[in-house]
């Protein structure tokens, strides 16, 4: 080879060699690469604000990161930039010879220990190894440099030690969030999320605790205050609510706007928004300058899921004046809360203005019913099988659960509510512990446990908290109902005295705020990890999220639950943010799928047209024959709660917003008919399966007896039932009689095959035991 050629060679090695750490004198390793994107991070616009305001909390010990979500990436081979030119400086490499070093490498614990120092803990040493050799041993050629390296080695002229800088420099290629580490835990420092909202931070603001019970006239003050003054907010955790102080500010004669995330209503005709604005709290504006700000049920600060946008609204509102309603539970966290801001709170205590007793008595069976008798359920079928059981009795009921629309609720509750509707009796879901105005004199609960899912997805049923009971206790004899006086007691006689005790109890103090990554802090994540799933990246962030011990990171999983859906559909990062932002029933199929086509449609940029949705919804809707057709129309109602919630964020690509809206408000009476006729649905539904497991009631009494060997309880005790316990199993059949659960044909078919599965059972054993017999003989 000419020595021009070897220069050539040569002069293509060295800047290689130049972005590693190379080992000095002393036999030590010198880190010498450059810092970057990193360094451009810090350069951001974006995250210049970010930087300077958290610096201050930002020193400490920091918890290691979860490295279980480090997704490692495929690496290419730079042969076709260097070709074969470690092979021509060198020699070809023995495979076998290699691999005996490679191993040695990895057993080192040197190297093990200097890699945990550059953020490469066992896990991800592991992982970065078996990439490293495979490509080292299976691509076709690797880089010049380090060929060069590992025939020295083999050849006995190197030190084993000599391939970190390379393993370090692969290990950072499918890893690439270790060389930001520390900018990404600056990013995801959530430790002063007062500062994120430097417009409230500019003025001083008063505010005002109006704690109190249900009933207390707490939030009637608020909005009072609110009605007064020359321009406000008011921010509640529900679309009814929201439609209520914009109803009653507009009577009042104060203009007011409504908006929610699929609604937007201008007083003015022209558009031009109005001084005060009544909307969900998820929507309120953080920039706009109020004089009077509301917020609504400020307990639910602490939700699990949605707890963010009260901590959102409290420390970002703008407005002089900020009148927070709720729990006494909340005063001492709030007060706490708005010390970090320099504000200090007045708060304002208030009283039930109408008592509730709890009866010492339950009622025991539907024919001890009264007028403004309200049965409190915590599933659809249970609210399926006893208004079927109420009609049975010749009585009328209203129904109310959370997934009716909007103006179906309002029409069961005027129904409800009209003396003259001769609809007496209310079952309910705890969707009526807000947002509804009911005449109720008696809260019947039939049932203390509710179905909830923890954190590992897995379902449990979790007795109702003191919070939860009282939230729905009070709603009986209301100050502005016809009852002045409520009463409480359960369905079954075993459940009063937990339901007393449960009532008894003072309400567990609040302790922590939500919190929630904006979509700013996702892209500045995404800008260092571009090759990231957003599931992935928000993993990610919250597992590196630093944050005070007066907040907490909201659970992301129905958002990493879209996320996942949509991830092979080609979106931007901003638009697949908001997509996977959009409030869907995840246990609807339909809703699941419609989602699914949405965002494949807008990713083609085809824009999503009336006629477009109408033909995917099947519209017209026939009316519903039974409760499934009433299941499908419910979710046809939230595919376009859907569509409005996204043509609000992107107005181009769902142009017909007023169009589904008509159809929209359409279905909703189609719907309002169906559940006036809900026992209809639900007999015809009887009689369509048979039997079938399919449905509703089939398969709730299904669940009732496939598994009673126990059942789970979170807080108590798993209850097994004995073997020949006859007291237990007649409370049992009894129970499910008396729910509607089971019928008295359906429970003597269910003894004949029982019977009939016994005796064939029982031939079965005595034919096998014959056989073995006459085997026995034959042997002998």
């Amino acid at each position: 080879m000419s020595v021009q050629r070897c220069m050539l060679l040569l002069s293509r090695v060295k800047p290689r060699l130049s972005s590693v750490s190379v080992r000095n004198a002393a036999g030590g390793l010198v880190d010498q690469r450059g810092s970057g994107q990193c360094a451009t991070l810090l350069r951001h616009p974006r995250t210049a604000s970010l930087f300077s305001s958290r610096n201050a909390s930002s020193s400490g010990s920091s918890r290691p990161p979860d490295t279980s979500l480090f997704v490692p990436l495929d690496v290419k081979s730079d042969a076709s930039v260097d070709g074969a030119v470690g092979e021509e400086l060198t020699q070809p490499l023995d495979k076998n010879e290699l691999l005996k070093v490679l191993n040695r490498f990895y057993k080192r614990k040197e190297m093990q220990r200097l890699a945990a120092e550059h953020g490469l803990d066992a896990r991800l040493f592991h992982q970065a190894f078996i990439s490293f050799r495979r490509y080292v041993l299976e691509v076709g050629a690797i880089s010049a440099d380090l060929h060069i390296i590992l025939n020295d080695i083999c050849c006995g002229a190197g030190h084993i030690d000599d391939i970190y800088p390379y393993f370090m420099r692969h290990a950072k290629q499918i890893f690439p969030m270790l060389d930001c580490m520390d900018d990404l835990r600056k990013i995801s420092d959530l430790r002063v999320p007062a500062n994120w909202y430097p417009e409230a931070r500019a003025i001083q603001r008063k505010v005002i605790f109006h704690a109190g019970p249900t009933n207390s006239g707490k939030t009637h003050h608020a909005i009072q205050r609110y009605l007064a003054a020359k321009s406000g907010v008011y921010c509640g955790p529900l679309k009814l609510l929201a439609h209520e102080i914009f109803e009653k500010s507009n009577a009042a004669g104060v203009p007011c706007d409504l908006v929610t995330g699929e609604e937007r209503t201008f007083v003015d005709p022209e558009g031009r928004p109005a001084g005060h604005v009544a909307c969900t709290i998820e929507m309120c504006s953080v920039t706009t300058p109020y004089e009077v700000a509301v917020i609504d049920e400020i307990q639910m600060i602490k939700d699990p899921s949605r707890g963010w946008a009260w901590t959102r609204a409290l420390l970002g509102l703008c407005a002089e004046e900020i009148h927070v309603c709720g729990e006494p539970a909340a005063i001492n966290f709030i007060t706490e809360l708005m010390y970090t801001t320099g504000e200090e709170v007045e708060v304002r205590h208030y009283k039930r203005l109408t008592p509730f007793t709890v009866l010492d008595q339950a009622l025991e069976s539907l024919d001890n019913l009264r007028p403004g008798d309200c049965i409190v359920c915590f599933s659809k079928n249970d609210i399926y099988s006893i208004s079927r059981q109420i009609e049975v009795r010749g009585l009328e009921c209203a129904v109310i659960y959370g997934s009716l629309p909007p103006g179906t609720k309002l029409s069961q509750a005027k129904k409800f509510n009209d003396p003259d509707d001769p609809c007496k009796i209310l079952v309910a879901t705890d969707a009526i512990g807000m947002g509804l105005n009911l005449s109720i004199k008696r809260i019947i609960f039939n049932s203390l446990v509710k179905p909830t899912v923890n954190e590992k997805g897995e379902k449990e049923l979790d007795t109702i908290s003191t919070s939860q009971a009282l939230q729905i206790a009070g709603r009986a004899g209301r100050f502005s109902s016809v009852f002045k006086e409520g009463e409480v007691t359960t369905m079954h006689r075993d459940d009063l005295p937990v339901l007393k005790q449960i009532l008894s109890r003072t309400v567990d103090p609040i302790e922590a705020a939500g919190l929630h990554p904006t979509a700013e802090q996702i892209e500045m994540f995404a800008y260092h990890l571009p090759d990231a799933t957003l599931s992935n990246l928000v993993d990610i962030f919250v597992s590196l999220s630093q944050v005070d011990g007066v907040y907490f990171v909201c659970n992301i999983d129905d958002f990493k639950f879209l996320a996942d859906m949509i991830q092979h559909i080609p979106l931007n990062l901003r638009s697949r943010y908001v997509f996977c932002t959009a409030p869907i029933n995840k246990k609807q199929p339909f809703v699941c799928t419609s989602f699914l086509k949405f965002a494949r449609q807008f990713s083609r940029d085809e824009p999503l047209t009336f006629d477009w949705v109408c033909k995917h919804i099947g519209w017209p809707l026939a009316s519903p024959r039974n409760i499934k057709d009433l299941v499908h129309l419910e979710a046809v109602h939230d595919v376009l709660d859907l569509y409005l919630w996204l043509s609000y964020r992107f107005m181009d690509m769902f142009p017909d917003a007023i169009l589904v809206r008509d159809i929209q408000k359409e279905l909703d009476d189609v719907i309002q008919a169906g559940v006036r006729n809900i026992t209809r649905l639900i007999r015809a539904t009887e009689s369509h399966t048979g039997g079938d497991a399919s449905s509703p009631l089939s398969r709730t009494l299904g669940n009732q007896l496939q598994k009673p060997a126990q059942r789970k309880v979170r807080g108590s005790k798993a209850v097994t039932p004995r073997a020949g316990d006859q007291q237990m199993d007649e409370s049992l059949t009894s129970r499910l009689l008396q729910d509607g659960l089971l019928t008295p044909d359906l429970l003597q078919r269910l003894q004949r095959e029982w019977l009939e599965e016994r005796s064939n059972h029982g031939n079965a054993v005595k034919a096998t035991e014959s056989k073995g017999k006459g085997k026995k003989k034959k042997k002998k």
